[in-house]
């Protein structure tokens, strides 16, 4: 019986293990991870992962992965291939969480990447929006 019980603790450590990490998440903590998380999936072409960390509101408007990717591409270039990439202060908005990210576009040019968070039901966040502030102190 000894053997089983601790079969059985081992699984549940190994699968719910980093489940009960998340949940003790901070906002700040799970902000960061998605955002770079989402970013490394830019880098890679990776649109289907990329469109996983948007909130539903975001996919039901975008419908597919390759329409969110052409609209990052085109329209959010610092994010999609930031040069520096800088963690700042989260702040609260009543839209939710604000994440600001410093990055520096494909352009040199410094930005605030504003990045609106969404808890979900089930207590996970994602990215609701995003928009970006340029800087003009802060470039190469």
């Amino acid at each position: 019986m000894t053997r089983l019980a601790t079969l059985v603790l081992t699984a549940l450590l190994v699968f719910a293990g980093p489940q009960l990490a998340r949940a003790e998440e901070t906002p700040r903590a799970a902000a960061e991870r998605i955002i770079r998380a989402q970013m490394q999936a830019f880098q890679a072409d990776d649109a289907g992962t990329a469109f996983s960390f948007a909130s539903p509101d975001l996919q039901v408007k975008f419908g597919s992965p390759a329409n969110f990717m052409e609209m990052v591409r085109t329209g959010y270039a610092p994010v999609y291939r930031p040069q520096a990439v800088e963690f700042r202060d989260l702040v609260d908005t009543p839209r939710g969480p604000d994440q600001q990210v410093f990055v520096i576009g494909p352009d040199g040019k410094g930005y605030i990447a504003h990045y609106i968070m969404q808890q979900q039901p089930d207590g996970s966040w994602r990215i609701s929006g995003c928009y970006l502030e340029p800087l003009r102190e802060e470039s190469v």
